[in-house]
């Protein structure tokens, strides 16, 4: 999958979309700056304490402008309680449409019945929800993230050795869907590969430990998959403890991926230091989050199949859309790895290199 060609086509037709307001900085708590007659809606970030958050936190403002959208804001810090108070808030403001990316795919049903019962839609970015109606899921092929990482370590191993798991939280549909798709990606086609999975709940201290933990039981380890950038920054310490933060062409070298697209990750890539990651659109969930929002608003409607952004919606169950954007593998020398294209790490349409 490639986002050369696309990426960035839409945004003139998304800019005439018109509403009259004004758009306002987001961030943790709530901001608008309006003039007249507005559409106001309301989004909440799931949590600031990670590069690609961060990022997603910057570009919402920016498309909101875009689409003349009044924004208002919240952040609930990974905290379901804290997300449901900021939904109550966002009621208050008279919001017409909300964004959210809630972290326990479960427990978010109640507030969705809610909004629905309020006829305010909803979007959720990056997760699915368990249970519960949203006008439409925003997020990439999690699978594919999985099934991408263990193309390229069954690749980089020759199907054979043993590489760690560093899991998200398995309480979050995408830490289910990368630890499923990896673990029967290695499984069907490198069954010589042995996978030790460590739950980390998206903590890189925990991660750090776990896999510390791993290579002292386990020396010969040489790959890892990390499922987020969360656990960048203590892999790459717990390697370089152990002498094994190496060039890729040494024999000591472990292979690792992730999955984020951060542009700490491509710096890594290209100084060999990691080998791979998934990169996860931040600018694209933004932008189709607000797109969606403003579309049901508007009393638009969507069907499965193929769409204007290089990407295509699927149907999850009944009433429920989900728009899986486009994610491609990077790597160094853009190859292809187990039938998986890749992208190079200095590629000019990847977002991690043109986040200023």
């Amino acid at each position: 999958m490639h986002l050369r060609s696309t990426r960035y086509a839409c945004l003139g037709a998304l800019a005439a979309l018109s509403v009259t307001a004004l758009t306002a900085c987001g961030g943790s708590g709530s901001a608008s700056t309006s003039s007249g007659s507005s559409t106001v809606v309301g989004v909440d970030y799931p949590r600031s304490d990670t590069d690609f958050w961060n990022s997603y936190i910057k570009y919402t403002p920016q498309f909101a402008k875009e689409l003349e959208l009044d924004l208002k804001t919240t952040n609930s810090q990974n905290d379901v309680a804290k997300l449901t108070a900021d939904v109550q808030t966002f009621i208050s403001q008279g919001v017409k449409g909300v964004a959210m990316a809630p972290q326990d795919t479960a427990a978010i049903a109640p507030t969705l019945a809610q909004l629905e019962a309020k006829k305010i839609p909803v979007v959720s970015v990056d997760t699915r929800p368990d249970t519960g109606n949203v006008y439409m899921v925003v997020r990439a092929d999690n699978r594919a993230y999985g099934e991408k990482a263990c193309q390229f370590l069954g690749t980089k191993l020759g199907g054979k050795g043993k590489v760690v798991m560093l899991q998200g939280d398995l309480a979050s549909v995408n830490g289910r869907d990368r630890t499923e798709a990896f673990n029967d990606c290695m499984k069907k086609n490198y069954p010589d590969i042995k996978v030790f999975g460590e739950a980390t709940n998206w903590d890189g201290a925990v991660a750090a430990q776990k896999l510390q933990t791993d290579l002292t039981a386990h020396p010969d380890i040489k790959g890892v998959y990390m499922q987020s950038s969360f656990a960048l920054s203590g892999t790459l310490q717990v390697l370089k403890q152990k002498g094994l933060l190496v060039d890729p062409d040494d024999d000591k070298h472990v292979f690792v991926v992730s999955n984020d697209g951060i542009p700490e990750e491509l710096k890594n890539i290209a100084a060999g230091k990691i080998d791979a990651t998934v990169s996860q659109p931040a600018d694209l969930y933004a932008k189709y989050a607000l797109y969606y929002l403003k579309a049901a608003i508007d009393g638009k409607t969507f069907k499965p199949g193929k769409t204007d952004h290089d990407s295509t919606i699927i149907q999850v169950r009944e009433g429920l859309l989900e728009d899986q954007l486009s994610a491609p593998l990077v790597t160094a020398d853009g190859g292809t790895y187990g039938g998986v294209p890749s992208l190079k790490s200095d590629d000019k349409s990847l977002w991690g290199n043109n986040l200023s």
